[in-house]
């Protein structure tokens, strides 16, 4: 947990082993790519082994994405960065904040909720703490605060 209320959120776990798994896919797929076997009809050729190694980029590269998981408060609100979808939310918007399932929930004055991947409940009392300090800066945001 961070003394900056406005400390950036990133998961721990779920930063490092995609990361260190991105970098073994492209070792492995290369690796596979350049030591296979079997030249000629049926086998494999050059463009069947760039294929391979470009499986294994675009793999890590979909990896490395879970690693950019994040969520950026400012004096404004709170830009969530998450797997596929990037959305700012202004503190206002925010009703609530609960750390349900797999990680952070907000609860939004329109009924709808968002997911914030960057605090993960597998990162255990660190993504408690982390989900305290969200919701402090929710409710230290709040009119009439």
């Amino acid at each position: 947990m961070s003394a900056d209320p406005y400390a950036v959120f990133r998961p721990r776990r779920g930063r490092v082993v995609p990361q260190v798994m991105a970098v073994l896919s492209v070792i492995v797929f290369t690796t596979v790519a350049l030591t296979v076997t079997g030249e000629g009809r049926g086998g494999w050729g050059g463009p069947d082994r760039m294929l391979l190694i470009l499986f294994g980029l675009g793999f890590a590269g979909m990896l490395w994405k879970f690693s950019q998981v994040r969520a950026e408060p400012t004096a404004e609100g709170l830009t969530v960065h998450n797997l596929l979808v990037t959305r700012h939310l202004e503190w206002s918007q925010i009703v609530n904040v609960q750390l349900s399932g797999s990680w952070a929930v907000l609860e939004l004055d329109d009924t709808d909720t968002v997911a914030v991947m960057a605090i993960q409940r597998s990162d255990g009392d660190r993504a408690m703490a982390e989900a305290q300090r969200l919701a402090a800066l929710v409710e230290g945001r709040r009119p009439g605060a």
